[in-house]
């Protein structure tokens, strides 16, 4: 493969500390390059001096001749006086860009939603996000460079640029360098990751899941010298193994060396127990959303608006549960439902007796109060110990204990909150809130601003906490880790957002928009003409049925899916030398798994029909 980009020697020192220290890299060809590590390692000071923004201290970077490098800030640079399109193809006349296939994949893919004359100062910051996204992605380079471009992009989104990333190029051709503490992207897109630590960057093989089991082998040699941060990428580890099928079954690391690894480490979450508990603090009954809906009153030239409809929902002791929804789908006004703090206008919410609601919200809102207090006197008004666990697992711990295993140092804890940075104010409003006690929480974009070193300190964490947890992330990893199930808010015929169950998860919610996009863009492809429906519209009795078919598929499934579960644990205790035995029980659990699938294509069709 042809050289691209080089570092030799590179030396980059700060007032305060030494960033760099004789680092020396290579960029080649059809690399695709994950940067990973805590933050305030490097992560874009390295980006930046590899790609000129930034000269070193020492050293020198070196390109291959009229090698092209586009660069994706984390800072907002969109001029906004400048329309969308302004800003995406700039001058250029609309023939030449239109008939560019690759900028119009960009356009329908980023900001097909977004007014093409709309300027760039009333957009959001995801939609400032995509824009950028799309001037960046519409150019011809060589070398990409992009410093966490998930920030603020929804799940669609992300799905979107690793698609288009993976693509993009030819097989050995064009590089990729990409600083992101989304797992899922990483492992998605990159074949190569680079750690930054400790003044030198270390390559390893493969995506996240291929250098978690490095990192493993690396730390197990190096004995006891990272003994917490082997034990955190242990964990992680059995997760990536254990956890969602669609992960395990690719080969990016080698199986039979992560079997071995994770062979003594238990399973992520106790559920059975952890339930127990929850049930004890809690009692059966949690907090029951029955027909509930939600319209928002006209204001001004705004018209009234359903955002919530008949939504059933009877949340659970102990359940773990995501929920997934475009930005407006009203993901916030169900959690308002949960929490208390929205009333809905039509059927009614219901909630236990001894229920304690708390919300990690996306403002730092606990910190306000104590934004001048140094972080010792903040917690030394908080209770003396936190407990958490189950059995000979459970534990007492301090507030300065848990500061700590959540990556706080001691020097820290006389830093005013104000003089944090962005990741130890969030940790710090994650402490006051679990500290707070309560058994039903819900986190509203947790991961922002967090390294995967801290978002696997945080999950380890909440595999301990006893109680309900409702999880709102545009991370799909995080969410798909710390939950058990997902669900989400999608619009019905009449345009208010209605609840639905997803078995196969993600994957389903991403399915279930592409039809719903299709479906919105069918007309216009057809001159405006109504799209033909592939199932005639269900009413009355038929749907109520349908409803009804629906609710006892989504049992059996679950119920299947926890038989198929445990039949697989079982096969680990069997006689591995009776051949004819495993035989039997791997021919129930396929037999099993194909009555799943049987009945996840009934439910596609009655969820399609009742859509």
């Amino acid at each position: 493969m042809a050289h691209l980009l080089g570092a030799e020697g590179l030396h980059l020192e700060f007032p305060t500390r030494v960033v760099f220290d004789s680092v020396t890299l290579g960029i080649e060809e059809g690399d695709r390059i994950g940067i990973v590590g805590r933050n305030g390692d490097g992560k874009s000071s390295l980006l930046a001096m590899l790609a000129g923004r930034l000269e070193p201290d020492r050293g020198r970077v070196t390109m291959r001749g009229g090698t092209t490098i586009g660069v994706l800030d984390q800072a907002d640079v969109l001029d906004d006086a400048l329309t969308v399109g302004g800003a995406i193809v700039g001058d250029a006349p609309e023939h030449e860009w239109a008939g560019d296939p690759r900028i119009r994949d960009v356009i329908d893919g980023l900001v097909s939603d977004l007014g093409w004359d709309a300027p760039i100062g009333d957009l959001s910051g995801g939609q400032r996000r995509r824009v950028a996204l799309a001037k960046l992605l519409v150019g011809d380079w060589d070398v990409i460079a992009l410093d966490e471009p998930t920030n603020h992009l929804d799940v669609e989104a992300i799905g979107w640029l690793a698609e288009h990333l993976k693509r993009r190029w030819p097989a050995n051709q064009g590089a990729l360098l990409v600083v992101t503490h989304d797992r899922w992207f990483l492992d998605e897109v990159c074949t190569e990751t680079w750690e930054v630590h400790d003044r030198i960057v270390e390559p390893f093989e493969g995506g996240y899941a291929a250098y978690i089991l490095q990192r493993v082998e690396r730390d197990r040699m190096a004995a006891a010298t990272e003994a917490k941060r082997q034990n955190l990428a242990r964990k992680e580890l059995a997760w990536l193994r254990r956890g969602a099928p669609a992960r395990t079954a690719k080969p990016k690391f080698r199986i039979d060396a992560a079997n071995a690894l994770i062979a003594d480490v238990p399973e992520i979450r106790d559920r059975i127990a952890l339930q127990s508990l929850a049930v004890s603090r809690l009692g059966k009954d949690v907090v029951d959303l029955i027909d509930a809906g939600v319209t928002f009153p006209a204001t001004g030239t705004a018209p009234q608006r359903d955002v919530l409809r008949d939504v059933e929902w009877r949340i659970a002791p102990g359940e773990r549960t995501g929920i997934l929804g475009i930005n407006g789908a009203g993901k916030s006004t169900l959690l308002g439902l949960v929490s208390g703090t929205v009333a809905p206008t039509s059927g009614r919410v219901k909630h236990g007796k001894t229920v304690q609601v708390r919300t990690l919200t996306q403002r730092l809102d606990e910190l306000q109060d104590v934004w001048d207090e140094p972080v010792r006197v903040v917690i030394g008004r908080l209770r003396t110990t936190y407990s958490f666990g189950t059995g000979s697992k459970a534990a007492e711990l301090t507030p300065g204990q848990l500061l700590e295993r959540l990556g706080f140092s001691s020097a820290q804890l006389s830093t005013p909150v104000k003089d944090l940075s962005g990741g130890q104010q969030r940790r710090l409003q994650l402490l006051l809130v679990l500290l707070d006690q309560p058994n039903v929480l819900i986190l509203d974009e947790p991961t922002n601003d967090m390294d995967t070193d801290m978002l696997a300190a945080i999950e380890d964490l909440l595999d301990s906490w006893p109680g309900t947890l409702l999880v709102v992330s545009h991370d799909r990893y995080f969410l798909e880790r710390v939950t058990d199930q997902q669900y989400a808010i999608l619009p019905g015929s009449d345009g208010a957002g209605r609840l639905r169950h997803l078995p196969g998860g993600v994957d389903e919610y991403l399915r279930l928009r592409a039809l719903e996009q299709s479906a919105a863009a069918a007309p216009s492809r057809a001159g405006s003409a109504p799209a033909a429906s592939a199932e005639p519209a269900l009413a009355g009795a038929d749907r109520r049925a349908a409803e009804k078919e629906l609710a006892a598929l989504e049992r059996r499934m679950q119920k299947l899916g926890e038989q198929i579960d445990r039949a697989k644990h079982a096969l680990a205790d069997h006689d591995q030398s009776d051949y004819a035995g495993l035989g039997e029980k791997m021919k129930a659990i396929q037999e099993q798994q194909g009555e799943v699938d049987e009945l996840e294509l009934r439910w596609f069709e009655l969820t399609e029909q009742l859509g």
